[in-house]
């Protein structure tokens, strides 16, 4: 009986989609989905994004840097377009859209090897590694998130309740090895 031992490259790329898949994805997603279309399209100023901008550029940044550059695709990313929209799209279009990139992304990382990671591509005007582009789009999207959070949280003067597990004590609650036999 074989068992794989894990390398970092399996490592980094299950973190990656775990951090993508199931933290900041269905958070952000929880975030929009509790808002209404006037507030996700809301700036508090001209020098500032709404709701939709952010989700609109997650989406921009998505295809091209994990979509487009392992698929070894052209980038028609129009970057400036996503934060001069003012809406009206509606909210569920916004989040069907970024959820089929997000789906899409997930399929490529699962496909991902340690040559992707090491190969080099042309993102953006930069030139990098397939890992920098992996950690760079799920650093932005959890940066994002964050704003988004923050967002939701001020318009509903509401707590979002991600972390209720930590109320009591600040930590986890791990059950022991003991405990899960």
């Amino acid at each position: 009986m074989s068992t794989s031992q894990p390398n970092c490259t399996s490592l980094f790329l299950e973190f990656s989609r775990t951090r993508l898949m199931s933290q900041d994805w269905p958070r952000l997603r929880a975030c929009v989905e509790s808002l209404t279309d006037e507030q996700v399209w809301w700036r508090p100023n001209e020098a500032s994004n709404s709701v939709g901008n952010l989700m609109l550029h997650l989406n921009g940044n998505m295809r091209q840097w994990i979509v487009a550059a392992f698929n070894r695709e052209e980038d028609r990313r129009n970057r400036p377009a996503e934060f001069t929209e003012h809406g009206p799209m509606p909210r569920a279009e916004l989040l069907d859209k970024l959820s089929a990139t997000v789906r899409e992304s997930e399929q490529i990382l699962l496909r991902l090897t340690e040559t992707d990671l090491l190969a080099e591509y042309d993102i953006q005007g930069y030139r990098v590694h397939g890992l920098d582009a992996i950690y760079q789009v799920i650093e932005h999207f959890g940066l994002h998130f964050g704003q988004i959070a923050y967002i939701a949280k001020m318009l509903r003067a509401e707590g979002l309740g991600f972390y209720k597990e930590l109320d009591k004590t600040g930590r986890a609650q791990v059950p022991s090895a003991r405990q899960t036999l």
